[in-house]
């Protein structure tokens, strides 16, 4: 609260005891009385305006209601002293009282009883007062007010006030009571106008809102006096008055007339009685504090400008870079109810009329016309100017007949002018004027544009709405708001949305918005900024982070009603969500933003959308854009408008046609395109045909034949719509003509379609027939019984069905023949073999379909026939063919059929199946098959036992010992079968390739690695190497899958097989250096051959001797001609050898040297161990070398390596590997670079 002026008690003549009394009504005026005998009258400044002297003492002062009299009493007679406002004279009245007055009122009815109770006096029930006694902490009755509809406050010497009814029913209750001060409360004071209460104690003055007393609005603090007194309100609320016991008088300004005006961002509103302020917190301009002359009515501020007034006159202030001047005051000629200022003009406007002058540069005298001028001119003088506003080009004012008036300033002249229905109330300009809100004499709130006057409803619109405020941000430009109790806020592009409402705080007038925030006035004077609901979550950006989910999305919200698209795609960024996303896209399309909507479309792929709005970027007619936009948004209705509107009206009935909307299509197209009615009635009618409106359809398809020879496939749509309808609605002739008449097969399908569901089935059948739809005719005769056209269309017929009705029909005809060659076209074999068996008496057909259809119940068909000629054999496998195991089982047993049974069940038997078989033989004696089905079935024990009873030397029998082993994984069983194999049961020890395989088949690897060893060296000794080397192969490939190290016995004797295998290859290629290298190998180890020595020996002296490699074949020849081998050598070759021996040529050529794979060292081809780095050397599979690490391949069946070139070499007369024997193309083969694979093996387990 701001202190307007103290009187002190040496001013007022007081010594503490002092009254004072505000003027009712106006509250112009101050009446005070101290000790001094004189009352005193001081106006609303602080200034004496009249002295009343008394006889004696002021005891008590009163105005009358209305404040136009002042009632003073004495203490030193009975006369009252009147003094009259308007006139101010005193006058005097004689009371008739002779003992001193002390209590002086004008009326009321309440009286306080002893300081204690309150005493109400009902005068409509003067036998029944009421008498209101208070609890004793509260202390003494100080004071009291009546306010509202009979409530009472009353102030209590403690410190409490409290707040009684006086209706009935809450009579005795305290509604509301508070200890506002510590120490004492001396009075409490109402002003109704202001909704407030005020109470006085200690050296403060508490205020609180009546609308919630629980709510302190201020508090003022006297800390320069030590006690109050008492304390008064003007009517008005404006001042309130503060005594103090010392006889001070304070006067505080509690509520200021709610001034203001804004040019852009500056304000300029009343701070005091006689002080204007003008600030900019936008811009954040020092504030500037003018002080005035006179209480003002009127407040105006333009960019230069200040100006104010009251009554008929204005005063004008310059508002300069030296500061503020005072420049001139003007007189009008009535009484100014506002005023509005441009840069360089001020318009005034009062008794219904505006007067617009320049502001500076006018003198007296001056004939200039474009310095002022009052409107409305002679010429409208019926019309009364009820609002106005200027712009920086533009005088608008309203009228009580409707007009809107724009002068345009700088030509001086109108330039437009709109007439609305009924008067204008308020007029509210954006700060340009191309935009005015305007209330009418109705209370109903619309936007006008000037340019088109194009006059939009502002939706959600209060009739009781005090103003209205335009956005000054520029981003946000056409954003405004209107006002009641609530902030109303809406958007103008181009057509008026409500955004939302804000709660607007008691008191308070918007002056000013700007990014969303609103500066209000309060009756303080005060300035204050809110800012609206519709933008909490979009203003601010330093708390965007810490927004959560739903946060975001209510500012998104917001952000897309505003227009903030850039903040809303941010917001979008953070929720990745598509339907936010889609939310963006929506708004920015409603705003035409079609670049940015793009740009939204394209981060969330809506392709159709991007490549739809990138064809409408280069429209200039808006009205056309605005439809496409709107029909995107399935606003069809108004998309037609603004489609029409535009320079392309027929996209209206694109729309329509598009839509399916047909009826509307029609209506405009009458209008708009006369030339496409027949193919919209064509599109209608088929839209009909389709929801069951066939009448109507047949209507519009007549309709839309053309004849025109370059509308013939239309015309042939809307004839065969006809034909289609004509059956439909029964003129079934018109309808078959037309269809057989007209080319298409389709269209038959369709009539006869519709037949068919009529169940007119020949007309049906024959145009099924007619259009090549031989089934469906087939179908449609059988229906119709018309047997021979079904027997015509049968080569044609392709539906298994069909022939399987007409196979019935002539079954029960008794023709067989007809019926089985008709089951056969529909693939019904059941029915094929059924009618063979039975009528035509022929198995031999029907065994035939059974094998070739395996059908199950053909096959059940089968056995029963041959059970029935006793061909028990034939009976069995076809039960077993159709699932009937039990009935073939049975069938086998009592005639003797079980190994029939036992070769036909095969692999598809249960182990039941089995079993019962086994069990077959078991009783049978037959070892052999019972241990196989017992294996079968899995009772291996039992298997085991039979096997063993088998011949000693059948080796089917000991094989499947072997497997059952290998199954069972039983070591019992195990030892059972090693002790058969090794003769402990009957003393004949097994070929030991049976233990090898059991070996295998118990994976055993190491055991079965050293048996192939045994193996091999028999094979070997017999004479059978490549038996030997295909055991030790095959050893060696299971070793080395299992990852288990390959003992070396059996790697060296595989080596020295191999290279006698590859001694036949090389020589049968006619490469005898090789076969010798090879043969010398192998004669170095002549004794892994026993069988063949002499033979090997032989072979090794002639190869070498063709070789070139005359000392080794003397070396051998010498040793064959040793006593033990002399007389076992081939008498062809015998002389040969001699004559070597006897003539002995020991020439012969080094070895040629290769790299070593490990080391590089140089060593001889064909050497396998380096004397350098000591490793073992691979060795080529298909030339017996050591292989080459630069050269390298590897068989791509069994992964032996070999020297890359050889192998090719091979190829080109050989198929197979020398190792495995398999069949290898050169295709197949690859070089190998790195060879670590083959020079270090993993070694595995031990």
């Amino acid at each position: 609260m701001k202190r307007v002026f103290t009187l002190t008690n040496k001013t007022l003549g007081s010594q503490g005891n002092l009254i004072y009394s505000w003027q009712k009504t106006l509250g112009n005026y101050l009446a005070t009385a101290g000790n001094d005998n004189v009352v005193r009258l001081y106006d609303r400044h602080g200034e004496l305006k009249e002295e009343i002297n008394l006889p004696g003492q002021c005891t008590g002062m009163a105005w009358d209601k209305d404040g136009d009299s002042l009632a003073v009493i004495n203490d030193k007679n009975g006369v009252v002293t009147l003094w009259d406002a308007n006139t101010t004279r005193a006058s005097q009245i004689d009371s008739g009282f002779r003992d001193t007055m002390t209590f002086l009122l004008w009326a009321k009815v309440s009286v306080v009883i002893g300081k204690k109770t309150l005493f109400l006096y009902n005068l409509n029930d003067p036998d029944n007062p009421i008498e209101l006694a208070f609890q004793p902490r509260y202390g003494t009755i100080v004071s009291y007010r009546w306010y509202g509809d009979g409530y009472i406050m009353i102030g209590f010497s403690n410190g409490f006030f409290v707040v009684i009814s006086t209706h009935m029913k809450e009579i005795g209750q305290e509604l509301f009571q508070a200890r506002n001060h510590k120490d004492n409360l001396t009075c409490i004071g109402i002003s109704t106008s202001l909704n407030k209460a005020a109470s006085c104690g200690d050296n403060c003055v508490k205020i609180h809102d009546l609308s919630d007393l629980k709510e302190m609005f201020a508090i003022i603090q006297l800390d320069d006096e030590r006690g109050l007194d008492k304390i008064g309100w003007t009517d008005d609320g404006q001042l309130l008055a503060v005594s103090s016991n010392r006889g001070n008088l304070h006067v505080y300004l509690t509520k200021l007339p709610m001034l203001a005006s804004c040019n852009q961002t500056r304000i300029a509103h009343l701070t005091s009685l006689l002080e204007v302020t003008v600030e900019d917190n936008i811009q954040q301009d020092q504030p500037a504090a003018i002080p005035i002359d006179v209480e003002p009515s009127f407040v105006g501020l333009g960019p230069y400008h200040l100006a104010v007034g009251m009554n008929n006159r204005a005063w004008f202030y310059l508002m300069g870079d030296a500061g503020i001047e005072k420049l001139k005051d003007r007189e009008y000629l009535g009484t100014v109810q506002s005023i509005c200022l441009n840069a360089d003009y001020a318009a005034a406007r009062f008794e219904g009329k505006v007067q617009l002058h320049m502001i500076e540069g006018e003198t007296q005298g001056t004939t200039d016309e474009r310095e002022t001028k009052i409107f409305p001119e002679r010429d409208q003088d019926d019309n009364r100017i009820t609002c106005h506003a200027i712009t920086p080009e533009f005088l608008i004012y309203g009228t009580d007949n409707g007009g809107i008036n724009y002068f345009y300033i700088e030509d001086w002249n109108m330039v437009n002018e709109f007439r609305h229905i009924v008067g204008i109330k308020n007029i509210f300009p954006d700060s340009s004027g191309t935009r005015v809100i305007f209330i009418d004499n109705k209370s109903d709130g619309f936007v006008y544009n000037p340019v088109n006057d194009q006059v939009l409803d502002i939706p959600n619109f209060q009739s009781t709405a005090k103003g209205a405020l335009w956005e000054n941000w520029a981003p946000d430009r056409g954003v405004f708001i209107t006002y009641v109790e609530k902030i109303y806020q809406r958007e103008y592009r181009p057509v008026v949305e409500y955004v939302g409402e804000s709660k607007l705080p008691y008191g308070n007038i918007p002056i000013l918005m700007y990014g969303g925030e609103i500066t209000l006035q309060s009756q303080s004077g005060r300035l204050a900024t809110q800012t609206l609901d519709t933008h909490s979550a979009v203003v601010g950006e330093d708390h965007e982070d810490n927004l959560g989910p739903d946060q975001i999305r209510s500012a998104l919200k917001q952000g897309i009603l505003l227009k903030r698209f850039k903040d809303c795609w941010t917001f979008c960024q953070k929720l990745n969500d598509i339907v936010a996303w889609i939310d963006l896209g929506k708004g920015a399309l409603k705003a035409l933003e079609v670049d940015f909507a793009i740009r939204v479309y394209r981060d969330i792929g809506d392709v159709g959308m991007v490549t739809s709005l990138h064809q409408l970027r280069n429209l200039e007619d808006r009205n056309l854009l605005s439809g496409n936009i709107a029909m995107f948004l399935g606003e069809f209705n108004l998309a037609q408008d603004l489609f029409l509107a535009s320079g392309k009206p027929l996209a209206a009935l694109e729309m329509r046609r598009d839509l399916l909307h047909w009826d509307s299509a029609l209506q405009l197209a009458k209008a708009l395109a006369p030339e496409q009615i027949p193919y919209i009635s064509r599109e209608y009618a088929q839209q009909l045909e389709f929801t069951g409106d066939y009448m109507n359809a047949l209507s519009h398809y007549e309709k839309g034949i053309t004849r025109e020879e370059k509308d013939r496939e239309h015309d042939e749509v809307c004839v065969a719509g006809i034909a289609r309808m004509s059956i439909r609605m029964g003129d079934i002739r018109r309808g078959v003509n037309m269809a057989m008449k007209m080319p298409s097969r389709m269209l038959k399908k369709e009539c006869a379609g519709i037949l068919e569901s009529m169940k007119q089935w020949t007309e049906a059948a024959t145009l099924y027939e007619q259009g090549g739809y031989y089934d469906k005719a087939a179908s449609v005769y059988i229906r119709a019984k018309n047997w021979n056209k079904v027997g015509d269309l049968l080569s044609h017929v392709t539906s298994p069905k069909i022939h399987i009705q007409y196979a019935k029909a002539k079954e029960a005809d008794g023709r067989f023949k007809e019926a089985a060659e008709a089951y056969k076209n529909a693939k019904d074999w059941d029915q094929v073999i059924r009618i063979n068996l039975d009528y035509l008496q022929n198995p031999e057909e029907a065994v035939k379909y059974v094998r070739e259809t395996q059908s199950i119940e053909g096959a059940k068909m089968v056995a029963k026939f041959f059970q029935k000629l006793n061909d028990y054999s034939s009976a069995i496998q076809f039960l077993v063919m159709s699932k009937c195991n039990d009935e073939a089982f049975q069938l086998a047993q009592a005639h003797n059929q079980m190994e029939t049974y036992a070769d036909i069940i095969g692999a598809d038997a249960t182990p039941e199946d089995y079993q019962s078989i086994a069990l077959h033989f078991e009783n049978e004696k037959n070892h052999f098959l019972s241990g196989k089905f017992f294996l079968l079935s899995g009772q291996y024990k039992r298997a085991m036992k039979h096997f063993l009873r088998c011949n000693g030397e059948d080796s089917q029998a000991i094989e499947l010992a072997i497997e059952t082993v290998g199954r069972a994984n039983d070591d019992s069983l195990t030892r059972q079968l090693i002790d058969f194999l090794m003769g402990e049961t009957d003393n004949m020890p097994k070929d030991a390739k049976y233990l090898f395989r059991l070996y295998m088949a118990l994976k055993q690897y190491r055991e079965a690695a050293r048996t192939a060893i045994i193996i091999a060296r028999e094979e070997q000794n017999a004479g059978n190497y490549r038996n030997a080397h295909d055991v030790l192969f095959s050893m060696f490939q299971e070793l080395k899958q299992q990852k288990i190290k390959i003992p070396s016995e059996m790697a060296t004797n595989l080596m020295i097989l191999h290279s006698y295998i590859l001694v036949k290859i090389h020589v049968k290629r006619g490469d005898h250096l090789k076969g010798g290298r090879m043969l010398i190998r192998v004669a170095n180890n002549i004794s892994k051959f026993p069988s063949h020595i002499v033979p090997i020996l032989t072979s090794t002296v002639i190869e070498c001797h063709r070789a070139g490699l005359k000392n080794s074949s003397f070396s051998y020849a010498a040793m064959l001609m040793r006593p033990e081998y002399r007389n076992q050598i081939d008498l062809k070759y015998k002389k040969k050898i001699e004559m070597i021996v006897r003539k002995p040529d020991k020439t012969e050529e080094e070895e040629p040297l290769t790299p070593c794979p490990y080391c590089g060292f140089q060593i001889p081809e064909t050497d396998l161990l380096c004397p350098d780095c000591k490793n073992s050397i691979p060795y080529c599979t298909v030339t017996g070398r050591h292989i080459l690490k630069d050269d390298l391949t590897a068989c791509p069946k069994c992964d032996f390596p070999a020297i890359f070139s050889e192998f090719l070499r091979l190829l080109e007369t050989e198929e197979t590997c020398p190792m495995c024997s398999e069949k290898v193309l050169k295709e197949n083969l690859e070089k190998i670079t790195d060879p670590s694979k083959y020079l270090n093996p993993e070694e595995g387990t031990e």
